[in-house]
Parts: C-alpha cells; structure tokens; sequence
C-alpha cells in the first residue's frame, strides 16, 4: 500500500535506500543517500534511523552511512545462492589449482551477471568482477555462456532491453544471434579484453537437466597464456560436478538447438 504524498510504499523507499551503495560509494552522507535514493531527506533521516536500529545499515563515527552487517546475515541465508555456492566451491577450489588466476561462479539476475564467488591468486591479472557485483551480460564470457544456455524468450527479452547490444558488445564483431548458436555449438565462450586489456575470459555454463543454464563458472587468464584450450575440460567437468552437487542432472554433450 502507498503510504506518502508521491504514491511509493515503505518498502520502496527503503530499496532504493538500500540500493543507493555500490563499489564507488559504499559510504554515503545521510544528504547523499537522500540525492541517489530521490527520498525527501527529513525522511530519509528517518528511516536511516529505523535501519542503523535494525542493523541493515550502519552509522560510522564520521556521521556516514554504511551497508550493515545484519543485512549480510540475511542474504547469506538465501538458500538457493548458498546451495549453488556452497556445492560449487569445492570444483572451483579445484579449477583454482590448474588456472592459478581467477575462477568464479555467477548467475543470471534481472538481466545482469551478479558474481557470486571468486578465487583468485595474489598475482592474478586484473578483473572487474567481484563477489555480490553486477556485471553486463554482453561483456562478460559468464554472462554469455548463460545467455547462449537460456530460453529462447530469455535472449529476446534481453535484445528487446538493449537493443544496440550488437554494436555496443565487444564480445561479438558478428550477428548476436550467431554469437549466441556458435557458443552453444562450441559448449563455452571465450573472449579476449572483454572488460580489460591483456586478459581472456573463459566460461562454461552449470547446466539444468532441461539443458538450460543454471549459472556459469569461469576463468580469467592472461591472453599470452598458453594452453588455454586445455582449460575448458577442466571447467566443463566442474560445471557437470557442480550441476550433480545441486541435485540437476544435466543432459550428455554441452550444447543443443532451439
């Protein structure tokens, strides 16, 4: 029920308070958060009141504002990602060993990649991707690999939302479409200075027993490294372990037809 003068709810509100964090600004001004969250700051200093009372946000000595441990509590309780982490981070520890790079696991979500775990060595190439950030499906081999492995209604929904993902996608010089059916036919996707310069990403789909991507797990490696067509078995075993691990059963061979 809409409970103010603009016709938003409660829960809307405090979303968009939520959500006024990210990688840039993980600490705001309470004038701050009202700007990004378009809240009214007397309300807005109310209702970051009740939240820092909650634990869902927190007030740091200086007067800014921060995500809150208590809401981390929460989201680590979401069964469906910790399930999927919690089963896959034995085979990722197992990729780990041979790439000596990164590896991670991410999902589709709303339209974006969101990384819901990342192993990385301390002398790993550069990577965007970090734990609970999102990433654009075009420009992540993740991303990819999942959208090649979705329903068909999947892929057009996401053209009809960017509809000049052909010429803005570093991941294909080529039709979306035929991008999408060559990685399906291959079984990964594999991309080179996607979202960095010098480096490869390699990824293969966690699939369901439909044949439809459950998640993705990837690496990232150095362009100049050699051998890299070695590493997709690896990732190929693990993604089927993975698959087992939470209870799907994926169809024999990795690529299919729609």
């Amino acid at each position: 029920m809409a409970n103010s003068p603009s016709g938003d709810s409660m829960l809307d509100r405090v979303v968009r308070i939520l959500e006024s964090f990210d990688d840039t600004q993980p600490r705001l001004t309470v004038g701050a958060l009202s700007r990004r969250s378009g809240i009214p700051q007397a309300t807005t200093y109310r209702l970051v009141g009740e939240l820092v009372q909650h634990g869902l946000l927190t007030r740091e000595t200086d007067g800014r504002i921060r995500l809150g441990l208590r809401l981390w509590e929460l989201v680590a309780r979401s069964a469906p990602a910790r399930d999927l982490r919690e089963a896959a981070l034995p085979f990722l520890q197992d990729v780990q060993s041979v790439v000596h790079q990164h590896t991670q696991l991410a999902v589709l979500q709303d339209g974006e990649v969101l990384v819901l775990e990342r192993l990385s060595a301390s002398d790993s190439v550069v990577n965007q991707a970090s734990v609970a950030r999102r990433l654009p499906v075009h420009d992540t081999s993740l991303g990819m690999a999942m959208l090649a492995f979705s329903p068909p209604e999947v892929q057009d929904s996401y053209r009809h939302r960017f509809p000049r993902v052909d010429e803005r996608s570093a991941a294909t010089r080529r039709d979306f479409r035929r991008t999408l059916a060559e990685i399906r036919r291959r079984g990964h996707a594999r991309f080179d200075g996607m979202l960095d310069e010098g480096t490869t990403g390699i990824s293969v789909p966690v699939l369901t027993r439909a044949g439809y991507a459950l998640a993705a797990l990837g690496v990232v490696v150095p362009t100049s490294a050699v051998r890299q067509h070695a590493v997709v078995p690896v990732l190929m075993a693990a993604a089927r372990g993975i698959a087992r691990g939470v209870g799907e059963r994926p169809p024999d061979g990795a690529s299919f037809s729609h």
